[in-house]
């Protein structure tokens, strides 16, 4: 079959405070703490030697955090630690072992979203059926009488903050996944119940938990409030509603709802971070109370929460600093040396805190100090794994920010039936994470600063207008889709013309087998580049060397990259002012870029950038595609006006 994010970080951090200095040729910190991670739990996350591996939430916190890291590097290992972690509990049938549906813990579904990240990319069918158990679980889970979820089975009426970044983000994505469009109300309303409920309009802070019945010895005999405001619980909420905000449509009418909470939310934060250090208390409003610390789990939430909202739109720019302050902190006061050469640890996180249960906890402020603070906590690690990666990318150029990727899906649009049964258009779309998609490729526009859109449509002036780049992949023959939408003069006529006036155009075919070339030829003609409709680099099995294409020193574009992978292409011919970017071992132009007034025209015979090839799951290291990726995404971005 034919068809991650490689950053390449040379950044100085100092701790000043701390018993160690990174330097500049060390890996970033998300990538140090996974080392410490992939060491220390290699197999399985046992947190208690000699007992039982437990299906736990802790877990899934970590397996976030890995995922996040296996997007932003592109190297598979991280993907192999995810996949042999559930692989673990998962069947080949389907099931997931020392997992209880019946207990309705509602922290039981956290793990279910790396379930579904690894159906996403293999298209395994056990992944599937497993993590459709947990939606199950969601169906018939017991609720409040207005229907918010109780937080477990045995704590009836109950919801804590913690239960909506437990489950939450997966009810959003499954629903999404299987357009389940009925589901987004409830999901909503499980945000909105909790705030209605537990927020505190003095402070702007919530209540760690909310009692319906008001029988529990914790609970405000008026509102049902448990008596303090928690920083991991407010950390949970807060990462559970950018996590929903993901997969929850835009067009919804709670979207804004979730957006005014999100905001309330993050004015809260700001407010009771420490002026001095950036981070916040354990016990968030009693600052000067006795035995009150830093609690380094709900820093790293916090930090999550904010700077990905700032990434995704969902909050102002202005909310970063937050965030930057907070990273400082943490870096300062919880990060250390790890016990092996480029791994670091996490100090200060607080092993757990709840409520009622046996012995009983009662809510305190003297029962929240009095748990034990450890190293390496799992939650905190996790949470620490995603806010660094946040970091990292909010620390990038963004060159090309404000500026759109618009992805063709009118002369690429094949079909297929999903697990649901529903129609979706797939092949080379920024979503999907299987072998065909280019997840990886827009995860690296975005890095740039780029806006990744997609249009069904025809071209026309307002849609390439509102572009900086415009990308058609692999136009479709009449084998491939009953109705084929050709590449015609009028097309030709509005692409040409935007062109001119400054836009950046790529243009990926394949090899003639696999895409329609002529129409496709008329439009490049005009640059001066021609697909020659031949079949180059022909692999046979896994013999990648077949397909191996040396970048020499001095490229234009591939900087870095040495040895790209570009298997069955068409090559090209270039009339000037078109040029050849990168030739094959035999002399055929692979690459070719002409300028066109004002704009600048891309063109490779192969669809190249997908996932397959640049996710780090299949080709051997010595390639450079996902670098190559990168750079070439760097490059579109100094292209643009």
């Amino acid at each position: 079959m034919k068809r991650s994010f490689l950053f390449s970080f040379s950044l100085l951090y100092i701790f000043i405070g701390n018993s160690f200095t990174l330097q500049a040729q060390d890996k970033p910190l998300s990538e140090q703490m996974a080392a410490t991670v992939m060491d220390i739990w290699a197999d399985s996350l046992e947190m208690e030697p000699g007992k039982a591996v437990k299906w736990s939430y802790d877990q899934g916190v970590i397996l976030e955090g890995i995922d996040a890291i296996w997007k932003r590097t592109g190297n598979g290992k991280y993907f192999d630690y995810m996949k042999k972690s559930m692989d673990f509990f998962v069947t080949d049938q389907g099931e997931v072992q020392r997992y209880k549906q019946t207990e309705y813990n509602i922290d039981h579904i956290k793990n279910a979203r790396t379930i579904l990240t690894l159906y996403k990319v293999t298209g395994q069918q056990k992944y599937f059926k497993a993590a459709t158990l947990f939606w199950d679980q969601l169906q018939t889970h017991p609720r409040t009488k207005e229907g918010g979820f109780w937080h477990k089975k045995i704590y009836p009426y109950q919801m804590w903050l913690d239960g909506l970044y437990m489950g939450q983000p997966f009810y959003a994505e499954y629903a999404a996944l299987t357009k389940n469009d009925a589901a987004f109300d409830d999901i909503a309303n499980q945000f909105i119940f909790m705030e209605n409920h537990a927020r505190d309009a003095k402070t702007g802070l919530l209540y760690h938990g909310w009692d319906e019945s008001k029988e529990q010895k914790w609970a405000n005999p008026k509102t049902g409030t448990s008596p303090h405001f928690w920083g991991r619980a407010m950390g949970w909420y807060g990462m559970g509603l950018v996590d929903v905000l993901d997969n929850f449509p835009e067009d919804h009418p709670k979207r804004k709802d979730l957006l005014a909470i999100l905001k309330r939310f993050t004015a809260a934060v700001g407010k009771y971070q420490d002026a001095k250090s950036g981070l916040w208390y354990d016990v968030m409003d009693l600052p000067k109370g006795k035995g009150n610390y830093f609690e380094s789990s709900a820093a790293n939430m916090f930090v999550y929460a904010i700077a990905k909202g700032v990434r995704k739109g969902y909050l102002p720019a202005g909310d970063l600093k937050i965030a930057q302050k907070g990273y400082a902190g943490i870096k300062k006061e919880f990060v250390e040396k790890g016990a092996k050469p480029g791994q670091v640890n996490l100090k200060g996180t607080v092993t757990v805190s709840g409520l009622g249960g046996k012995p009983y906890r009662d809510g305190s402020y003297e029962y929240y100090i009095s748990e034990k603070v450890i190293t390496n906590d799992p939650k905190g690690v996790g949470a620490f794994l995603l806010a660094a990666s946040e970091m990292e990318l909010a620390e990038l150029p963004k060159p090309a920010k404000g500026k759109t990727v618009l992805l063709d899906s009118y002369f690429n649009n094949e079909m297929q039936k999903n697990q649901s049964g529903h129609q979706v258009s797939w092949h080379y779309k920024w979503p999907d994470l299987d072998n065909n998609g280019f997840s990886k490729w827009g995860g690296l526009l975005e890095s740039k600063g780029f806006k990744l859109s997609t249009t069904y449509a025809a071209p026309s002036v307002d849609d390439l207008n509102a572009a900086a780049v415009y990308i058609i992949v692999d136009p479709d023959t009449k084998k491939e889709t009953p109705d084929p939408k050709f590449i015609n003069a009028e097309h030709i006529k509005t692409i040409t013309n935007w062109v001119k006036a400054g836009g950046v155009l790529v243009l990926m075919g394949n090899d003639a087998a696999n895409a329609e070339l002529d129409h496709f030829n008329e439009l490049t003609k005009k640059f001066g580049i021609n697909f020659n409709k031949d079949l180059k680099g022909r692999v046979t099995g896994n013999q990648f060397e077949m397909g191996a294409v040396a970048v020499p020193a001095g490229n234009s574009i591939f900087k870095k990259s040495k040895k790209l992978y570009i298997k069955e292409y068409s090559s090209l011919t270039a009339t000037s002012p078109a040029a050849s970017v990168l030739k094959d071992k035999d002399g055929s132009v692979v690459i070719a870029v002409a300028p066109y007034m004002k704009g600048k025209v891309f063109v490779i015979g192969d669809p190249w950038l997908y996932n397959e090839y640049i996710d780090g799951r299949k080709l051997p290291v010595s390639f450079d595609n996902f670098q190559a990726a990168d750079e070439l995404s760097e490059w579109l971005a100094t292209q643009v006006q």
